[in-house]
């Protein structure tokens, strides 16, 4: 276990923010989490559990104590021919457990290759892209129990996940911390999920239509689109994708024709926030120190120096306009920590 006070994040958050909190504290096990748990400081001071900080935007320092899972190891924990169950520690990268998962020729999460963050941030934001979610492969969350130190093993069904969503998002926020996550993963019969907005186009380009060739398109196109946070501080996708009933996207259709959708429903449709931010006339424009990517309008950066206020309010200003222009309503998918 590490202990650091007056800690920088400027390292723990992918904006590029440079706020501090007064402790940051690592830890290797279960255990060392459980001992934290019962510990003075955390029964003194608020904290919060952060992963690679790929979907925070501090607006302060934080007044407390930031907790960061070490725990680490991919094992297999059930197997057949054709499927394999693997216990993912918290603290794996992503996109390294995904890199893992190619390397063995393990079908299912190939499609969220190159998202930043850390295993253990996936069952509470249901990652997703490219036509595939977090959840498809997701079968069981360990975690403790804040309040109680208690581990406790959620089921796929128990952890009601959804559009960038879960239960621990709503009902038990702040009050469980992941420590390991089951995923389950096809080792045959796999078919390639390719027909996600550009990803076919770009998978046409492989000659083996495989598990690999699946990543590198995905990589290809990410690397396009967005940039790294390394050169220029974002959190990728800033908004989620609108979900309105197709009543109301019908209407819409009459006065914008090419206005995209994703079918949910019979009665829903996703609306491609990035098409609906472009339109707005936002895509590339700067607003002092931070800006709308020209690549991806979904991605809001920061140009150097932007403090997370300065994130907000061009925020503020997207969603307004957007909601003059269509009546829709933008949902920020980033965690907007106020210190």
């Amino acid at each position: 276990m590490k202990t650091y006070e007056n800690y920088s994040l400027l390292n723990n958050n992918t904006f590029g923010i440079d706020v501090k909190a007064n402790y940051f504290i690592e830890y290797d096990s279960v255990e060392e989490l459980q001992q934290l748990l019962r510990s003075d400081l955390l029964a003194e001071s608020k904290f919060m559990q952060i992963g690679g900080g790929s979907n925070l935007l501090f607006i302060n320092d934080y007044q407390g104590v930031i907790l960061h899972s070490k725990i680490m190891g991919i094992d297999a924990i059930e197997g057949s021919r054709c499927m394999a169950v693997l216990r993912v520690g918290a603290g794996e990268r992503w996109d390294s457990f995904v890199e893992y998962c190619v390397s063995k020729n393990y079908g299912g999460v190939e499609n969220l290759s190159g998202i930043p963050g850390e295993v253990g941030a996936t069952p509470v934001q249901n990652i997703g892209a490219y036509g595939a979610e977090a959840a498809n492969t997701i079968v069981a969350v360990e975690c403790v129990n804040v309040k109680t130190g208690e581990e406790r093993t959620f089921t796929a069904k128990e952890c009601q996940f959804g559009y960038r969503d879960s239960i621990f998002k709503r009902d038990y926020k702040g009050k469980y911390i992941v420590t390991y996550v089951h995923f389950k993963l096809s080792k045959a019969g796999w078919q390639p999920n390719v027909n996600y907005g550009s990803l076919k186009d770009e998978f046409e380009k492989y000659p083996d239509k495989n598990i690999a060739a699946v990543r590198s398109a995905v990589l290809a196109i990410r690397g396009r689109k967005l940039p790294e946070p390394k050169v220029l501080g974002n959190a990728g996708s800033f908004f989620m994708n609108p979900v309105v009933s197709r009543s109301y996207y019908e209407r819409l259709l009459k006065t914008y024709p090419d206005m995209p959708c994703y079918v949910i429903s019979d009665a829903e449709v996703k609306i491609p926030a990035g098409w609906l931010i472009e339109q707005c006339g936002w895509k590339g424009k700067s607003v002092g120190k931070v800006a709308v990517h020209g690549s991806q309008a979904l991605v809001l950066i920061n140009k150097g120096g932007a403090n997370g206020l300065d994130i907000i309010n061009l925020s503020d200003s997207i969603r307004a306009s957007v909601r003059t222009k269509f009546g829709v309503d933008l949902t920020p998918e980033v965690n907007i920590i106020f210190g």
